[in-house]
């Protein structure tokens, strides 16, 4: 299979170990966006419902969506209370 342009920059940069701590980093935050931002889609809640009942504005949950923002734990057991989820975290 031949790797796109992309990819062999990508492979390329991630031996270096300040760029891999950023990019891990920022995918962490990236991966929860998704899942939270999967749960609103499937609830059908608009980024400004989602933001009254965290009792927080609508840009923060923008952000949040976007991976732009860091979360505590306790921002993610309120998103998770939204949810009707258990907020669960793993170490690997």
């Amino acid at each position: 299979m031949n790797k796109t342009l992309f990819e062999r920059e990508l492979e390329k940069n991630l031996k270096d170990p300040e760029f891999k701590k950023y990019y891990d980093y920022y995918g962490r935050q990236l991966e929860i966006a998704i899942q939270i931002n999967r749960l609103r889609k499937q609830e059908k809640m608009t980024q400004t419902e989602l933001a009254k009942k965290l009792k927080t504005s609508q840009s923060a949950v923008a952000r949040m969506l976007a991976g732009e923002q860091n979360f505590s734990t306790e921002m993610l057991e309120r998103i998770a209370e939204v949810f009707g989820k258990e907020l669960k975290i793993t170490f690997v």
